[in-house]
C-alpha cells in the first residue's frame, strides 16, 4: 500500500519542480506574464488603473486602446515607458519637436524602455517587454500637451 502512495507523490513533486525556474541560490522564481491594459480618451486621460506593480524580469504585455472619437492629428495617443530619473519636462519638450517620429524623440532613446505607436480613434497597439531594473518607471502619452494628465507608473520590485 505504501508503494502505491509513494509513486503519485513523487510524480507530483517532479511536475512541480519542473514548472519553476531556479535562481542562483536555488530558490524557485516564477514570473507569470502580466497584462496592462490602458485606454486613452478625448479628455486626455488614461481611463482606469494607472499604477502597476511587476517583478523584475517579468513579461509585460501592454495593450493601448484609443477609445476617443477625435482625429489622430488632434487627439492621438501613445504610451512611452521611461527609465527612472528621466526628466519628464525635457522629454516632453523633445517629444513635441518629434512629430515625424510620432512624438518619440530619438535623443531620448536610451531613456525609453518601450513604447506603443501613435493611435487614432478605435485603434489599438500591443507591445511586449520586460523591465529588469527595480524602481518606479513612469509612463506617459507623449502627444503634445498630454503628458501632464496622461501618466502612470510601473513599479518594479
Amino acid at each position: 500500500m505504501k508503494k502505491l502512495l509513494f509513486a503519485p507523490v513523487v510524480a507530483v513533486l517532479l511536475i512541480l519542480s519542473s514548472c519553476s525556474k531556479k535562481d542562483s541560490d536555488d530558490s524557485p522564481v516564477i514570473h507569470d506574464p502580466i497584462t496592462i491594459e490602458l485606454k486613452g480618451n478625448d479628455a486626455m486621460q488614461f481611463v482606469g488603473t494607472t499604477d502597476f506593480n511587476v517583478k523584475s524580469g517579468q513579461d509585460i504585455n501592454l495593450i493601448l486602446t484609443h477609445i476617443g472619437q477625435l482625429p489622430k492629428e488632434a487627439m492621438g495617443h501613445n504610451v512611452v515607458v521611461l527609465k527612472p530619473g528621466t526628466n519628464l519636462d525635457d522629454f516632453a519638450t523633445k517629444a513635441f519637436q518629434s512629430r515625424e517620429n510620432d512624438y518619440i524623440p530619438a535623443t531620448f532613446a536610451s531613456s525609453i524602455v518601450a513604447h506603443a505607436k501613435l493611435l487614432g480613434p478605435g485603434e489599438s497597439d500591443a507591445i511586449k517587454f520586460k523591465i529588469e531594473t527595480p524602481g518606479v518607471h513612469t509612463f506617459i502619452c507623449s502627444f503634445p500637451g498630454h503628458y501632464g494628465t496622461m501618466r502612470g507608473t510601473i513599479t518594479v520590485k
